[in-house]
Formats: C-alpha cells, sequence, structure tokens
C-alpha cells in the first residue's frame, strides 16, 4: 500500500459507501497539519478513523473491509481520467476555488474539473431562473446572458433545464468561454470521452465539447448519475462561482430566493428582473432591479 498518492487515494476514498467530499477534505486537512503521510493513513483501523477523522462507524468499517479492492477500482479510474486531464480538488487543496467557500458555509469538499481551469479566475457571471419560467423570461436570460458575454464575462450555467440552456448555449454563438456546472458525474453528462456536448441546441453550435475553452465541474463520480440533492448543488455551485448574479424569475421561498439573499449578504451584485413578484422587496435590500426590454 506505500507510495499511494493523493489523487488515488482521494478516488479510493470517494467511492467508500458514506464518505463524502466534506469527509476526505477533513481526512487531507488533519493529515496535512499532523505530517500523516498517505501509506500512515491507509495503516488505520476503525477506531482511529471514528476518533480522530469522525467518520462513521459504517463507513469506517466500509473503508477498512474493502480498502485494497478500492484502491484497485481508484487505479483503473485514474487510467480514465489521466488521459483526458481531469483534475480532482478537494476543499483541502490551495486550487479549490475559494469563492465557493466565500458565499456557502457547506461547500462541495470534492470538484472533478475538466477542461480549462483559468476560468476559476475569470470575472464571472450567471443568469438565474427558476424551473417553468415563462417565455418572456427566457428571452430577458438570453438577452441578459449576451450582454455579460459581450462585455468580456465568463458565463457560469448548469445544462439540463430549459433556463439553464438558454444561457449556456450564448457563449457558443460568439465562441466565447463558459463553466458548465453539471448535476451528474462528468461521464454521463459527456459521454465515455468527454467530448459531447450536453444538451440538443449546444450541438447546433459545436459538434464537441471544447476543453481548451470551457470547463465542465462535478461534484459527484464520474460514472453517477442524477440524485436527489443535485439540483440543489448545482443551483447553489453555480451561484457561488459567479462574482455577479442576475435572477429572471424566482419561485417565492424556493432555493433560488434563498441564493440571492445569501449572495446580497456575502456581499455578491445581485441583479434581479422586474418579471420577480419579490423584484421591490430584493431592491429594498441592495439589488438592482432589471427591466425588461
Amino acid at each position: 500500500m506505500q507510495g499511494i498518492d493523493r489523487r488515488k487515494l482521494t478516488l479510493a476514498l470517494a467511492m467508500t459507501p458514506g464518505i463524502g467530499g466534506k469527509t476526505i477534505t477533513r481526512i487531507f486537512t488533519r493529515n496535512d497539519l499532523l505530517g500523516r503521510k498517505n501509506d500512515e493513513f491507509l495503516r488505520f483501523g476503525p477506531e482511529v478513523l471514528r476518533e480522530e477523522y469522525g467518520l462513521t462507524r459504517k463507513a469506517a468499517e466500509s473503508w477498512c473491509g474493502e480498502r485494497e479492492a478500492l484502491l484497485e477500482e481508484a487505479e483503473t479510474m485514474e487510467e480514465r481520467l489521466d488521459p483526458l486531464g481531469v483534475r480532482l480538488v478537494t476543499a483541502a487543496d490551495a486550487s479549490y476555488p475559494r469563492q465557493v467557500e466565500a458565499l456557502e458555509k457547506d461547500p462541495p469538499g470534492l470538484l472533478y474539473l475538466h477542461g480549462n481551469a483559468r476560468l476559476l479566475e475569470a470575472d464571472t457571471f450567471c443568469v438565474m431562473s427558476s424551473r417553468k419560467s415563462s417565455n418572456e423570461a427566457l428571452e430577458q436570460i438570453d438577452k441578459l446572458a449576451e450582454e455579460g458575454v459581450l462585455a468580456g464575462k465568463t458565463l457560469v450555467a448548469g445544462d439540463d433545464t430549459p433556463e439553464y440552456q438558454r444561457a449556456a448555449v450564448v457563449p457558443l454563438r460568439w465562441g466565447a468561454p463558459r463553466i458548465i456546472v453539471l448535476d451528474r458525474g462528468l461521464f454521463k453528462a459527456l459521454g465515455p470521452d468527454l467530448k459531447e456536448e450536453t444538451f440538443r441546441s449546444a450541438r447546433l453550435w459545436r459538434y464537441q465539447f471544447d476543453p481548451n475553452t470551457d470547463l465542465a465541474i462535478s461534484f459527484t463520480h464520474p460514472d453517477a448519475g442524477f440524485h436527489r440533492n443535485a439540483n440543489r448543488l448545482r443551483d447553489q455551485l453555480v451561484g457561488a462561482l459567479s462574482l455577479k448574479l442576475t435572477f429572471v424569475e424566482i419561485t417565492p421561498k424556493g432555493n433560488m430566493e434563498k441564493l440571492a439573499i445569501r449572495a446580497m449578504r456575502a456581499g455578491r451584485p445581485i441583479r434581479v428582473s422586474e418579471l420577480s413578484d419579490c423584484a421591490e422587496q430584493m431592491a429594498r435590500t441592495g439589488a438592482e432591479v432589471v427591466q425588461v426590454g
């Protein structure tokens, strides 16, 4: 078990039932603090993992019982990810996007990055809208996304709702970069070679995903499909990665409204379309109201 690097250990831990990104971050943070090497960590039994690292009994026993098989599985996954240039970033790493931690108290502990990671340092923005937005709202999403792109800003968007797709296709029309936050694993979204555009209308503008231009980010295992918390986590990450947030139609008391309030409290510039019933209320707390037309 000697010679295990951090990347392989991260993958193996991420494949363990009951161990998520936050637990992985806690493990590496403690190991870094105490100067522990990976091979030393691999020798620990369930009791040490529970007492020192806060693992549940089930997770500690799963890891210790399946450790060798998990490390072999991680090696196989590395053989798939490495040729494609996929990076793994935990919240314990210096390269983790700090704008996420600045907005979210409980950010994803592990991110999978494919593509142009330099975009994490760009002047980013998002245009968000609740599900089942009106046609008028979709038209405004298009207009506001184009406005940001033509101003030289980098759009952050999801990819699997009409609202996100309306924004995400705009940079393709202008040859501009995008950050796409996925609610599923990289292989599920981009195909086995990570070359597929993730939704139909995007393929009208570009046949394949371009990792030299765009960045795809996932917070879940590369082979994983959609799960029940994925929508909320995706929206949070889109907002957290954006230095300026615009909301078009907000469902009262929904995830979007909560995200807008949290972003304002964190000092992020917020704009809210007059199509949202809460626009006037948001304006009283510091948001800019965007007129239709």
